[in-house]
């Protein structure tokens, strides 16, 4: 898949355009090229992003999914929490990885925009003509990526190997299917953690 492919999935999954989502695209193929692997089909990569929630340009999140194939639903990729858009990408099977962050005066610059003055204000990104986020899309898709981004010395990373639990059980009080490990049992019946009044 070209650039120019990867970037319309890009914005089909993320569904408006912004300069966050392109910026996650080319971090993770930057990535993947110096790790020298393929997009993920199952759990054999697994991404660490280092964003937290409800910041600026989290964004970048949806561009990793959609370029390493590493996604919430396998479970292979994981908020750090750090408020930062670094990326570090490992290959499970040879128990290697590599970072990749944004250069800060990159984003800086994007911070002084129509776009981002606009979305300081409240106004969805969906609200924003495309005039104004078209630019940013296309600067990023196409600035030099030692600009744009660098990129750590590939590096050991072991993970233990990981396989999903199969064990469910039906709470008692809603009816519903649980996870086995999450399930509580109180005054001898099987509840999910909301009906045990815990979530």
């Amino acid at each position: 898949m070209n650039k120019q492919e990867l970037l319309e999935k890009g914005l089909w999954f993320h569904g408006h355009k912004c300069p966050a989502m392109p910026l996650g695209l080319r971090v993770s193929l930057a990535a993947m090229d110096a790790l020298g692997v393929e997009r993920a089909g199952a759990g054999e990569l697994v991404d660490l992003v280092e964003l937290d929630e409800d910041h600026c340009a989290t964004c970048f999140g949806d561009g990793v999914q959609v370029a390493t194939g590493c996604t919430f639903g396998k479970g292979n990729i994981k908020k750090l929490h750090y408020g930062k858009w670094g990326l570090t990408l490992i290959d499970r099977k040879r128990g290697k990885a590599v970072r990749v962050a944004p250069r800060a005066e990159v984003m800086e610059e994007t911070k002084r925009t129509e776009f981002i003055a606009r979305r300081k204000k409240g106004i969805p990104p969906t609200m924003i003509p495309d005039e104004l986020s078209q630019p940013l899309v296309d600067r990023v898709m196409s600035m030099p990526d030692e600009q744009l981004f660098k990129v750590s010395q590939v590096f050991d990373y072991h993970l233990e190997a990981a396989s999903h639990t199969f064990d469910s059980v039906v709470c008692e009080e809603c009816g519903e299917m649980v996870v086995e490990r999450n399930a509580r049992v109180q005054s001898g019946r099987v509840l999910c953690i909301p009906c045990a009044g815990l979530g």
